[in-house]
């Protein structure tokens, strides 16, 4: 591992010389299947990771056992924000949506850096913010826009946490991750296709034209990118 912080994760990018420096030894690179379960209802986290090239989704679970993704993380951040927190679990449920890379971390390392530093608080705290914020808009956007707006919202937020404009997902996984039934994803991603805005095969989602899909989408995907860029620009780097 460098002794500098790695530039493909924007936490651990943003972190002080002297925190990452701290914790630089602790840190793991690992590879995370698609459907790997990290964080269980109720269950305390022994590890905390920040993806590199995958999606990890937050996803809350009903009785009957339907689902809805309620966040995505990616490379913008922290998948075990409970850690720091002092909830320790939550309900909710993380689980990779997309494979790929990711650092790990065990818990108890970042909760003592939490807790030494002001800077990594602060980093840490103003994720959890715009991760609050993504969470409150997904719930609006689900009751009030269309699977056309939220398919576009969910597009291009995932491709704003990855290193290109390529998603390896399947309908129906997209389907279990808005809520909604296959069908309608299928029309939906059918009329995109159509239209130039991406290109899909087995499984593989391309964006085309990223300017049109943000044009199509609704405001959800403004005001969660917005807070995202205020709350943790670049400006932070060290």
């Amino acid at each position: 591992m460098t002794s500098n912080p790695p530039k493909i994760n924007l936490i651990l990018r943003c972190l002080p010389q002297k925190d990452w420096e701290s914790i630089q030894t602790h840190v793991e690179e690992v590879h995370l299947e698609l459907g790997l379960v990290l964080s269980e209802p109720s269950v305390k986290m022994p590890y905390v990771y920040f993806p590199i090239n995958s999606l990890v989704s937050i996803l809350y679970g009903l009785e009957n056992g339907a689902t809805a993704e309620i966040g995505i993380i990616g490379n913008e951040g922290v998948v075990g924000i409970t850690v720091f927190l002092g909830g320790e679990s939550t309900i909710s449920r993380a689980v990779v949506q997309s494979a790929g890379r990711a650092y790990r971390l065990r818990s108890s390392v970042l909760l003592d850096l939490f807790n030494s530093s002001t800077q990594a608080m602060h980093l840490l705290l103003r994720f959890t913010q715009a991760l609050i914020t993504q969470m409150s808009q997904t719930a609006v956007c689900n009751r009030h826009h269309t699977i056309d707006q939220q398919l576009c919202r969910w597009l291009l937020l995932s491709i704003d946490r990855l290193s290109g404009s390529e998603l390896v997902m399947t309908q129906d996984l997209i389907a279990n991750m808005l809520g909604v039934r296959r069908e309608g994803v299928t029309e939906v991603a059918g009329k995109l296709q159509e239209a130039g805005y991406i290109s899909y095969s087995r499984g593989h989602i391309t964006v085309l034209d990223r300017e049109k899909l943000e044009h199509r989408t609704c405001e959800c995907y403004g005001v969660v990118k917005r807070e995202y860029d205020r709350l943790l620009p670049e400006r932070y780097a060290t």
